[in-house]
Parts: C-alpha cells; sequence; structure tokens
C-alpha cells in the first residue's frame, strides 16, 4: 500500500492483519536510507586519511575544512528535513533525498581521480554530501507517524542507532574497496604508503581512492526501487494533504535545501582562512553557526506559509533544554565520528620530536597503529548501543539513563585529554595508544546510549506531530558538533594543545548534567523524570 490513513495504524484488527507488516517494512526501507545517507555524508573523515597518505598537496587546516564543510552541511539541511514528510509525504521524501545522493557520491570518485583537483571541488563535494546528514531528520518525521508513543523509544532508536551504522560500515569497506580496482578507470591508480582494515599497505602499491565514492551507487540505485515501488506515505486527519505530484514535490524539496547550502557555503566562506577558500576574517564560528541557523529560518518561513506556522514550538522551552542536551549526546557523536580517523594519524601517525629546540610533528612514525584499522569501531559501538539506550529509557526512563552516561562522559573525556597530551609529546606516540582508544571507545558507547534515551525524553515530552519537528529541530542543533569539534580540534592542534580541546568538551558535559537534573531529575521539577 503506497498511500495508508494514519486512523487505520490505530485499529487493531488491521494493525494485526496488514499493519504490523507495512509498519516493520517501512522501518526497515528507512533504515537503509538512512544507512547510505550517513556513510556518504561522514566518509570525509576515512577520505582525508587517505588523500593525507597518498600525498595530495593539502594542508591539514585544508583536511579539516572538509570535514567540517560536510558537518555544517548535514546540520543545516536537518532544518528544511524537518518538514518534507508532511509537505511531499514519506515515499517521495525518502525516494527523492536518497537519489541526490548518486551527487556527491559519484562526484567524489571522479574527483578524486586526479590528484590535481582543486581544494574548491572538494569542498562543493562535502557540501553536497551534508544532503546524507539532513536526511536524518525527515527519516525520523516519518518514522515518527508509523509508531504509537509507547513504542516510540525503540523504534526511533533502531532507525536512528541502525542507521548510524552506515558511519562504522563505511570505516570498514573503503579501505578495503580501495585496494581493488574495482571500478578501475585508465589512469587513476594512484601510489601510497597507506593503511588498511586489516594491515599496512606498503609504500609502492596501488590504491584506488575514488572507489571511496564509486562503492555507494551499488547501494543507492537498488534502494531508489525499494523507495519507489515499496514505502508508504502515511494520511492524517485534519492536516493538509501532502503534494501528489512527484515533479512539484521534488522541486520544493530542491528549493528548501537550495536555501541551507547558500547559508551553508557563506558561512564556510567567512570562518575559513584564505588558504583554505575562505574570506579570511576569521569569523567565530560560534557567530556562523547563529547566523546560518537564523538565516535558513528566516528563509523556509518565507519559503512557505505552511512551515511558518510550525514555528511555534520555539516557544516552549523544553526544545531549547532539548537541543543543548541532544548536542551532548549526538552531537559529540558525530562531531568525534568526523574526527577520529584524523585523529589518530595526525597523533600516532607521527614522532613528536624537539628539533632546534622546537617541538615537530612532521617524521612519519613507523611503529603508528593504522587509523582506518581501528577508527571503525568507535563508531560501531555507538550505532550498537543506540537502541539499547531507547530501550532503557522505555523501562527505567530517558533522563535518568542520560544523567548516568553524562558523568561517564565526562570521565571518559578527561581520560581521553590525558593520554592525547601524553603521546602528542614523546617520539613514541604509540605507547599510550592503546590508553587513549580505550578512553575513547568508551566515550563512544555512552554517547550512542544517550542519544537512544534522549528520545525517548522527547517522545514524552512533545504531542502527536511536535514531535517529529522537535526531533528534527533537535537533531539539526546537535549535528552541528559535526562542524564545531572538527573546527576545535583543528585549532588546538595547530597551537600543540589537542588534549585542551577535550577539557572543554568535559566542562560542556558538566554543564548538560546539571541541566538535565533541574529540568527532568529534579523532584520539584514540572517534568520530573519523564
Amino acid at each position: 500500500m503506497r498511500d495508508i490513513d494514519k486512523k487505520l495504524l490505530e485499529d487493531d484488527i488491521f494493525w494485526f492483519n496488514k499493519g504490523e507488516q507495512i509498519v516493520s517494512r517501512n522501518l526497515w526501507i528507512s533504515i537503509n536510507c538512512l544507512f547510505c545517507s550517513f556513510a556518504i555524508w561522514m566518509y570525509w573523515g576515512v577520505i582525508t586519511v587517505h588523500m593525507l597518505n597518498v600525498g595530495y598537496n593539502f594542508s591539514q587546516s585544508n583536511l579539516f575544512s572538509l570535514i567540517a564543510i560536510a558537518g555544517l552541511s548535514g546540520a543545516t539541511l536537518r532544518i528544511p528535513n524537518c518538514f518534507f514528510v508532511q509537505l511531499c509525504g514519506g515515499r517521495y521524501t525518502l525516494f527523492f533525498t536518497v537519489l541526490l545522493l548518486i551527487i556527491p557520491a559519484l562526484g567524489t570518485g571522479l574527483a578524486l581521480q586526479n590528484k590535481d583537483t582543486s581544494l574548491l571541488v572538494f569542498q562543493f563535494l562535502a557540501l553536497l554530501s551534508g544532503i546524507g546528514g539532513g536526511h536524518f531528520a525527515s527519516s525520523m518525521a516519518n518514522i515518527n507517524l508509523f509508531f504509537p508513543k509507547y513504542k516510540q523509544g525503540l523504534a526511533f532508536g533502531l532507525n536512528a542507532g541502525l542507521g548510524n551504522f552506515g558511519i562504522s560500515i563505511m570505516q570498514i569497506i573503503v579501505p578495503l574497496v580501495v585496494t581493488y580496482a574495482a571500478f578501475n578507470i585508465e589512469g587513476s591508480q594512484l601510489i601510497s604508503s597507506s593503511g588498511s582494515l586489516l594491515s599496512t599497505i606498503s609504500a609502492g602499491h596501488n590504491i584506488y581512492i575514488q572507489n571511496t565514492g564509486y562503492v555507494w551507487l551499488l547501494f543507492i540505485i537498488p534502494l531508489l526501487f525499494v523507495c519507489w515501488f515499496a514505502a508508504t506515505n502515511i494520511r492524517l486527519k485534519n492536516e493538509p494533504l501532502y503534494i501528489n505530484s512527484p515533479l512539484k514535490a521534488f522541486s520544493l524539496i530542491v528549493g528548501m535545501l537550495l536555501i541551507g547550502l547558500i547559508f551553508t557555503a557563506i558561512g564556510s566562506w567567512l570562518i575559513f582562512s584564505e588558504g583554505s577558500n575562505g574570506s579570511g576574517f576569521h569569523v567565530s564560528k560560534e557567530v556562523v553557526l547563529v547566523l546560518v541557523i537564523s538565516a535558513t529560518l528566516i528563509c523556509l518561513k518565507l519559503f512557505s506559509s505552511d512551515i511558518g506556522r510550525q514555528y511555534t514550538i520555539f516557544k516552549n522551552k523544553h526544545v531549547w533544554v532539548m537541543s543543548v542536551v541532544y548536542t551532548m549526546t549526538f552531537g559529540s557523536f558525530i562531531g568525534f565520528t568526523a574526527i577520529f580517523p584524523l585523529t589518530i594519524k595526525l597523533i600516532f601517525g607521527y614522532k613528536h620530536i624537539i628539533v632546534a629546540g622546537e617541538l615537530t610533528h612532521n617524521i612519519i612514525n613507523s611503529n603508528a597503529p593504522s587509523a582506518l584499522m581501528y577508527a571503525w569501531m568507535g563508531p560501531f559501538i555507538g550505532a550498537l548501543t543506540r537502541p539499547i539506550g531507547g530501550w532503557l529509557g522505555d523501562k527505567f526512563g530517558g533522563a535518568v539513563v542520560t544523567q548516568i552516561c553524562c558523568i561517564i562522559m565526562i570521565l571518559s573525556a578527561l581520560g581521553v585529554s590525558y593520554y592525547m597530551n601524553l603521546a602528542f609529546n614523546t617520539s613514541n606516540p604509540e605507547e599510550y595508544f592503546l590508553a587513549f582508544f580505550g578512553s575513547f571507545l568508551v566515550l563512544f558507547l555512552v554517547t550512542g546510549m544517550a542519544n537512544g534515551s534522549t528520545f525517548k525524553t522527547i517522545a514524552v515530552l512533545f504531542p502527536g506531530r511536535n514531535i517529529a519537528l522537535t526531533i528534527g529541530f533537535t537533531s539539526a542543533i546537535a549535528a552541528y558538533g559535526a562542524f564545531y569539534i572538527p573546527c576545535v580540534f583543528d585549532e588546538q592542534i595547530t597551537i600543540g594543545e589537542p588534549g585542551i580541546a577535550f577539557i572543554n568538551f568535559a566542562v560542556f558535559y558538566t554543564m548538560c548534567l546539571f541541566v538535565n537534573w533541574w529540568f527532568y531529575l529534579r523532584k520539584t521539577s514540572v517534568t520530573y523524570n519523564p
């Protein structure tokens, strides 16, 4: 069934005859779409490691700019994605947002075939890969329509958690496919001393870095047929019907995405240096975030009156409170995911020794662990524990689970900072790798679990359609972690103090610990233990 009335899903007889099957099918379609979306949004963390190994003539800041642009784009595009399902229907939204992923996947493959491709081209492709990050908001809004409130914690956890596996599976697939000429085009072979998932690729061997883009076409193209022929639209009583014409729906989606892309490009230009194709004004990242979010919201309101009427959710203080809490959880998860491979490479891939009285970081460490052999484990664990966090939230209360996770996040962030500083000031950084890696894995584990528990809190706080809008907006704010964290880490590693970044994150988590307690665990609070 391509169209179904929401009331039918609430009928017990229909549910047991057909409804449960329809809901299950659409959940798994959504998970697979989100899988590809997350993979393409986050693959710059792995691609930049390969670019560094292969010898692209880009600076450390140039490479971080690609990660940051993708993060800024994906977060900003979540804002228009909040409204796609209501305006265009879940089926059209799923199909077209997945179709658009072909552009960055194919474009990245083509660009990586030539080491002389300009930084600007890669930055444009990073901007477009944000389409994958934005898809999360429309995906969660769509799933919200299929499930009753008492099942939403687990449903959201499964959709987001298994969708997040796209990141870790990407970090497994990419190091493997670059070693095979599966998509070989004449002249595309590149020489590299690199790391793979299973071992180190010694200098003089060929790798096919363009496969990092091309391989996703194998997933996207079959998924398009599944979206078109098997996905279902939910019709709501007393709500404006979605657009029945696919061309009108696709045009609306493109127009709204362009608003987000334009302001992302402007924000990126304002913050980056001239060496990274920026203005050189060095506008602070906080100011850029406020400008990009505000401009996007204002233009979307002018774009459609249907969107403007839904801005009433911003009058609810809990929208803003949950944005802060979810930034602590998902913002940390996605930001750490973005920088984890390149962080391992920069901290442990080089010896940090004093030359002529100055600490240098440009001598290759022959004993370094392979970044690509280990980096996938972090997001894998985070994605694995997300449904568990949702289930625990259903059982014990979302705020309680979030509070416990927050305490562990503070301790593990301080551990990462400690061992990172030790490694960044020694000629044998590999001695501290296991302690650093273990602390980081704990950080991924609890951020993943807290992602699921936070959604449970949102499901309790907000009624009906407002759940989808709130999830969309809070997830957009949180996703800016994929922009903010790479920028902070780039700044700190440039001045030689990378561990300071994680001390700052621990301070932020401490603030969030208090916020979560004040609003949701304080016994005199109106929303005590939701």
